[in-house]
């Protein structure tokens, strides 16, 4: 969409460059970050620890705020070089918690609303294919009131994308919505990063917006980064796991490419294996995110035989790092260029005389498809 503006820079030049300071009654924020200028970058951690903060400070709405705001050679922040722009001539779209629509107007005109504020002829443009990428037409004519919470969050984000801006700021859009609603709108927010040529900052403390929707994942304590990079690294860090969800755990990027009809599976590959996993209706060659949990993994020394567990493969181990629970280590493996976690107890690695280096076969108890 029109949104896409590449120009020379390219990919890269449309990076954004953060370096943020702000203090607070409960933290000080202090931020050093390098982002992709596409996909969607998570801001992830618990309430209070700054996520919001950041957006507002990116948005210029923060006065207090200092440091350096850039996505690619445009600067809209710099304070050693005294260089401020007010938040209305900040190219960027902003979607809240509550979908802030006019009650008083039907779809079409909240996002002709939008269409107003957008820059240039190819706004118009811009905002059909906005409403196309959201799936939205059937919508136009509708009250507000008349709307869903999931389709009042589809119609806020194509407003904000009518306006075509460089970056896209996501402030925890699904808070407000039931575990229903999260799930009819996560498939459009998946398309919305695939498709989408510009970065977008999403925030969010839910496991299964991480999993599903980060391509990269800042991870927030009190103001500070505690893990920065691509999704799937950070996760299967052992040096400082971040929980999400239940339990520590590895993403896996996949393709699904056998299908076994007569046990309802799907067999889904990725860099150093495949699993067998539920069917769940993906096509052949359709791309999916596995989810593995460290305690759905376990290790033995010999290839497995005659076991109900369907997924085992070679691996090799990284690291044994010890856990929180002194019963516990967690073991990080190495599957070609993926990784897995195994949370074994300390027991077993002894017996095991399990150590880096040591060629082992990982069984894996259960696989999530979560997108």
């Amino acid at each position: 969409m029109s949104a896409d503006r590449r120009g020379p820079e390219g990919e890269a030049g449309r990076g954004l460059r953060l370096r943020l300071g702000l203090r607070r009654p409960a933290f000080e924020l202090a931020l050093d970050l390098t982002l992709p200028g596409r996909g969607i970058s998570v801001l992830f951690g618990p309430s209070g620890c700054g996520k919001t903060s950041v957006l507002r400070c990116v948005a210029g709405l923060e006065p207090q705020a200092r440091g350096l705001v850039r996505i690619g050679s445009e600067v809209w922040q710099d304070d050693e070089a005294g260089l401020r722009r007010p938040t209305w001539r900040r190219d960027l779209g902003y979607v809240f918690q509550e979908a802030s629509l006019f009650e008083h107007l039907d779809v079409r005109r909240n996002l002709e609303y939008g269409l107003r504020r957008g820059a240039g002829s190819g706004a118009g443009a811009a905002l059909q294919a906005a409403i196309e990428l959201l799936g939205i037409a059937a919508l136009l004519d509708r009250r507000v009131g008349a709307l869903s919470g999931g389709e009042r969050q589809r119609v806020a984000i194509a407003r904000a994308l009518a306006t075509q801006p460089r970056l896209l700021l996501l402030d925890e859009p699904m808070a407000a919505l039931d575990h229903a609603r999260r799930q009819d709108i996560l498939p459009w927010l998946e398309r919305l990063r695939d498709e989408l040529r510009i970065p977008m900052l999403y925030v969010t403390h839910a496991a299964e917006e991480v999993a599903r929707l980060a391509d990269q994942l800042v991870v927030l304590e009190a103001g500070r980064v505690r893990a920065v990079g691509a999704v799937a690294e950070v996760l299967a860090d052992v040096q400082g796991p971040v929980v999400v969800g239940d339990d520590a755990g590895a993403l896996l990027r996949a393709r699904v490419i056998e299908r076994d009809e007569r046990w309802h599976l799907v067999r889904a590959a990725f860099e150093g294996g495949s699993f067998w996993v539920r069917d769940g209706g993906h096509a052949i060659g359709q791309a999916v995110r596995l989810r593995v949990l460290a305690r759905d993994v376990s290790v033995q020394l010999q290839p497995p035989e005659q076991t109900s567990i369907q997924n085992h493969l070679p691996a090799i181990v990284q690291s044994i790092t010890e856990s929180a629970d002194p019963s516990q280590a967690l073991v990080r493996l190495s599957c070609g260029d993926s990784a897995l976690l195994a949370r074994l107890t300390r027991r077993a690695v002894h017996a095991l005389q399990l150590a880096p280096g040591a060629q082992v076969w990982a069984q894996v108890k259960a696989v999530a498809v979560i997108a």
